[in-house]
């Protein structure tokens, strides 16, 4: 099911420079007047939970193995994201795609999941990558992932 658009926010025309709005300059000009306007900054963030598809320990590094068959939405893919810039350095995401050449939706130019999730150094693995060479219950390799990274 497609999102509806959000409705873009009117502008008003004939704004004062650095003001939101005629009734924030109002405000400022005569009640707010001895109020600093627009100074301060307050970061903030919503608190959400994800749970990885699979994990498993590696010498000391965790890695978290995400199975994708492509990405949905532009929400989706920057949801991972946010994910890998909180990871702690000993925590790796991984993607596995079942088809890394699937289109990102809504693109203007050809994107791809692959494409998108090593842009942003994430680590890329297809099933071949899997069986052979990381996970094998015999001869673990040292239990490495050999993945590429870009």
């Amino acid at each position: 099911m497609k999102r509806k658009p959000r409705k873009k926010r009117p502008t008003e025309k004939g704004l004062p420079k650095g003001y939101d709005s005629k009734w924030e300059y109002d405000l400022h000009k005569d009640l707010l007047d001895k109020w600093e306007h627009h100074k301060g900054l307050i970061e903030y963030s919503i608190p959400h939970k994800y749970h990885p598809d699979f994990l498993r320990v590696i010498d000391d590094s965790i890695i978290y193995l995400e199975a994708k068959g492509r990405f949905w939405d532009y929400q989706e893919y920057n949801k991972y994201k946010w994910i890998k810039k909180i990871l702690p350095d000993d925590c790796e995401l991984v993607f596995i795609f079942s088809n890394p050449s699937a289109p990102m939706p809504a693109a203007k130019k050809e994107k791809t999941a692959l494409n998108e999730a090593t842009q942003n150094g994430q680590r890329k693995m297809n099933l071949d990558g899997i069986a052979k060479k990381a996970f094998l219950k015999n001869g673990e390799n040292n239990g490495r992932i050999n993945g590429t990274r870009t």
